[in-house]
């Protein structure tokens, strides 16, 4: 399965962000495969003393966006799990501050996010492998919008290239 084939009538368009980002020629397990890869290489590639950088105050530090990143997989993978199922229970928001400051990352080692990060990662690509190509088109609604299951794991690889993005320009 390959992001060409997901409809815009699968998610919010608010998501189109993300799903821009991922490559058309991926397929979707392919595609967590070697984001795992790029995400590893660039965490580890970091400086240590930019790792708590922020650019301006009321920013995140480049450890507080790698594990939004972790959770956000965690919150998104969730999702694709339930609506492939077919539950038709509306999933509910996901306030993404709220979950930085509880989460510790400053005091987190980049090796103890990155053993975070593989865990989450191969437990979605396990989820991913179980399911049918079929499951991945069920439809479901999470934060008040429609959602399909595979575009809930396409948004997951595109938001984690945003951010590497965004870590590029504004913090290195």
């Amino acid at each position: 399965m390959q992001v060409t084939d997901l409809k815009a009538s699968e998610y919010y368009p608010y998501y189109k962000t993300y799903i821009s980002k991922v490559s058309d020629e991926m397929s979707l397990v392919e595609g967590f495969k070697k984001g795992e890869v790029k995400i590893v290489n660039f965490f580890e590639s970091i400086p240590n003393d930019k790792l708590e950088y922020r650019y301006a105050e009321d920013k995140w530090s480049v450890k507080e966006i790698f594990q939004h990143i972790i959770d956000t997989e965690r919150v998104f993978m969730y999702r694709c799990f339930r609506i492939a199922r077919n539950d038709k229970t509306p999933l509910a928001g996901y306030e993404q501050d709220d979950y930085i400051d509880p989460s510790h990352a400053n005091e987190k080692s980049i090796t103890d996010l990155i053993e975070e990060y593989k865990s989450v990662r191969h437990s979605f690509i396990l989820l991913l492998k179980s399911l049918k190509d079929s499951d991945l088109k069920f439809i479901g609604n999470a934060s008040e919008n429609v959602m399909s299951s595979r575009a809930a794991a396409f948004i997951t690889i595109g938001h984690e290239i945003h951010h590497i993005e965004v870590i590029k320009e504004r913090y290195l």
